[in-house]
Formats: structure tokens, C-alpha cells, sequence
């Protein structure tokens, strides 16, 4: 998901929605990595940039 899709939605609850969607994903990529089901490593990087760009995006709106 890019900044400026993030950017678009306007409430804190849909960010903490798409932050827990975001978590639940790679908590996912984390299981099929240890099992063995997953070879590339570009989906978790991916998840993890959109985590940190919801949270980026919360502690903007909470700072104005």
C-alpha cells in the first residue's frame, strides 16, 4: 500500500483496522517462513514498510 492510499483515509480507526490487518499478515509470513512453505523474503519486507507507514501516517494525525 502506498503513502498516498494511506493518506486517504481520513479516521484513526480505519488506520488502526489496516495496521491490524497489516500485523495479522506478517505474523502469517512469519508461520509459512518457519514451516518452510515460503522461499522469497519480499512479502515481509513489503508488510513490514506498510506497518511502518500506518504508524508514521497515526503519529502525524496525532500531532495535529
Amino acid at each position: 500500500m502506498k503513502y498516498k492510499e494511506i493518506s486517504k483515509q481520513n479516521s484513526a480507526a480505519e488506520l488502526e483496522r489496516t495496521l491490524d490487518g497489516f500485523r495479522e499478515s506478517l505474523r502469517r509470513f512469519r508461520f509459512a517462513v518457519s514451516q518452510g512453505k515460503t522461499k522469497g523474503v519480499k512479502a515481509g519486507r513489503e508488510s513490514r514498510k506498510d506497518i511502518a507507514r500506518v504508524l508514521t501516517r497515526l503519529s502525524q494525525m496525532k500531532r495535529t
